[in-house]
């Protein structure tokens, strides 16, 4: 699969979970898959629900609509797989897939643990096959111009970085990663947890607490990034958003919203605007810019296609260029190498709070006692290892509700 001489067809990709509700990030990555017609042809979906299954096929005119992936192999054999069913199932999901020769995507974040993640990696090497994480956060427009701001020198040098994060803070890693442009040298983390009223979790789990994480992330520039995660989402004086970061330079600094830059006697303010065009009837993102003398703009690349929106263009870019790495014989932009890298972070803060906040260097070399603690929670729930005992976990029954919720309050 994906030969040099299959550089001129389009791939043929399986969607494995499609996603009950309409407005579900399933729901969102089919569309875009539909529209990038030059890329891809949606073979076959799967899913356990018979009405959602009908649903999306009919919609899309899928040929193959399938209740469970062992028939879907059985009689298909996609050129890519890509995994949106819930968490702690991709690793049974990509390990399944890259055995049976097919390249693969898979949700974020890259694993449960690094030891599940290499050990997809490996499989994939063994079949000759490609392995993309779909972490679109560094792919948001947003991000890409304020790596041209960067780029361009309107910040000077990068010095400094706060983050607040609710929960999936590898999400926002990327982004800061991205940004500051060095690898991540030591973390330091403070980590608690303060009781609350009974609430219902993302996955159904009735809670009394919630859990939250603070560190310093040193990187080997010299950028110190200053994280919070938060109990909950709240308003204060110095943030204002509840999920977010903020670059700063000699020269000024970067928002979500807007830059900021610094002269000897006042700062100027560019807010971050955003352009739209309409395509047959439809109001479709075409790009963002900063008024600096000269402007920066990002062109939204994907705009012939459609793609109407900023993070269905970073689904867009996660899918065309993992069709690029297919055919021409590349590497996935982000992959494993990035994903760990992300997540690394997430277990590095955990791992200095339960070490006494000490600093812990990275890259990690042991497992952490949050990933031992997470691999006995998979074995406690479904029963079988997913490495070494990956066919027996097909018919497990996955839910949103994931290992990494009890134990950290992580999405």
């Amino acid at each position: 699969m994906g030969t040099a001489s299959e550089n001129t067809r389009k791939h043929r990709i399986a969607v494995l979970g499609v996603g009950a509700d309409p407005g579900s990030r399933a729901r969102h990555f089919l569309a875009t898959i539909a529209r990038l017609t030059d890329h891809y042809e949606l073979a076959a979906i799967c899913d356990r629900s018979p009405d959602v299954l009908a649903e999306v096929g009919d919609r899309y005119g899928v040929p193959g609509q399938y209740a469970d992936v062992r028939t879907l192999f059985a009689n298909e054999q996609p050129d890519v797989v890509l995994s949106l069913t819930p968490k702690d199932s991709h690793i049974v999901m990509a390990l399944t897939a890259a055995r049976h020769g097919c390249h693969i995507i898979t949700e974020i974040p890259v694993a449960l643990t690094r030891r599940h993640a290499a050990a997809i990696a490996e499989t994939c090497r063994e079949n000759g096959v490609l392995w993309e994480v779909a972490e679109q956060v560094w792919l948001w427009p947003r991000e890409r111009l304020k790596r041209q701001i960067i780029d361009a020198g309107l910040l000077g040098e990068v010095t400094h970085a706060r983050l607040w994060y609710q929960t999936g803070q590898y999400h926002a890693f990327s982004g800061i990663r991205a940004l500051v442009d060095a690898p991540a040298k030591r973390v330091l983390g403070y980590c608690g947890e303060v009781p609350t009223e009974p609430y219902v979790a993302y996955g159904g789990e009735p809670e009394r607490s919630l859990k939250w994480d603070s560190g310093v992330i040193e990187f080997a520039n010299g950028v110190a990034c200053l994280f919070e995660k938060p109990p909950r989402v709240f308003p204060s004086s110095h943030i204002t958003f509840p999920t977010g970061w903020e670059i700063e330079g000699t020269k000024g600094n970067l928002s979500r919203d807007m830059l900021v830059q610094y002269l000897e006697d006042q700062s100027l303010t560019f807010p971050i605007q955003e352009h739209y065009t309409e395509q047959d009837g439809a109001r479709v993102f075409a790009s963002l810019s900063v008024a600096t003398d000269p402007p920066v703009i990002w062109e939204n690349p994907y705009k012939r296609y459609g793609i109407a929106t900023q993070d269905d263009a970073a689904k867009a870019d996660i899918l065309t260029s993992f069709h690029r790495a297919v055919t021409e014989g590349g590497q996935p932009q982000y992959g494993v190498t990035e994903g760990v890298r992300d997540y690394e972070l997430c277990l590095a803060v955990r791992e200095s709070a339960d070490r006494g906040n000490a600093w812990v260097e990275l890259p990690l070399t042991e497992p952490t006692a949050l990933e031992e603690q997470i691999e006995a929670e998979f074995l406690r729930r479904y029963g079988h290892d997913p490495i070494t005992e990956t066919d027996a976990l097909l018919d497990a029954s996955f839910t949103r509700s994931a290992t990494l919720w009890p134990l950290a309050h992580w999405l």
